[in-house]
């Protein structure tokens, strides 16, 4: 009788966490689905149709967001997502999403710090070393390098710590020392739920292992390139 009652009691408890379990590989599937999308969009579609595909990923990772408003990952690529959409359109609309895509990360990490694996921090360094400083944005070296340094404590040996913190560094002028976040980073692991965009990332740390000035800093440049512009700081 008791070995019946807990044979109950097991499968009564297994049925009430079914709905989490369910939740959970749900949102990590969707996370995921996101990730391999932008992914493509980024490395794979033309110039020109960029723009459209990144705004219909955008509505279904807004989406994301409003099913499960507490999941730092799914609000992670909100922000990727937006930042990215962000160099395609206007530099008034770029502009209004550099605030929104700052607030998106850092509420990410006020849920979870360490969400996927600290590269809340690395976008958000980027964003600051990209975007321009006041009056036109709140660009900030000082404050790109604090988050570029939390994610590498995070993240010591993570692919995308390494290969940003590189850029940044080159960006500098401290080429010798970018070098090896470079190294670092086309030696590190793939993530098996990443593997296509670690992949190309682990690509084109190697291509700047040979060449610190050449096409990987202009095509990572693409960030908020249109707030950047002339015709944007007369």
């Amino acid at each position: 009788m008791k070995i019946l009652y807990a044979v109950k009691a097991s499968i009564l408890a297994l049925a009430l966490l079914m709905p989490f379990m369910v939740k959970a590989e749900s949102v990590s599937d969707a996370i995921n689905t996101i990730e391999s999308e932008w992914a493509k969009i980024y490395y794979q579609k033309p110039e020109n149709e960029k723009g459209p595909a990144y705004a219909g990923l955008l509505e279904k990772t807004t989406k994301l967001c409003k099913q499960y408003p507490k999941e730092a990952g799914a609000i992670f690529w909100q922000a990727v997502v937006k930042a990215s959409y962000a160099d395609h359109q206007d530099p008034v609309s770029a502009l209004g999403a550099v605030h929104e895509v700052r607030d998106l990360l850092n509420q990410a990490i006020s849920i979870d710090p360490r969400t996927m694996g600290g590269s809340a921090y690395v976008v958000l360094g980027t964003l600051y070393h990209m975007t321009p400083t006041w009056p036109i944005a709140f660009g900030d070296d000082d404050e790109a390098e604090k988050m570029f340094q939390t994610a590498l404590k995070i993240s010591p040996n993570g692919i995308d710590s390494n290969f940003y913190y590189g850029q940044f560094l080159l960006d500098k002028g401290n080429k010798t020392e970018a070098m090896q976040y470079f190294e670092r980073a086309s030696n590190a692991p793939v993530r098996p739920e990443q593997v296509f965009a670690d992949t190309q990332l682990e690509e084109e740390a190697k291509r700047a292992l040979k060449n610190a000035s050449g096409e990987t800093m202009n095509r990572k440049k693409e960030m908020f390139s249109s707030l950047a512009s002339p015709a944007n700081q007369k």
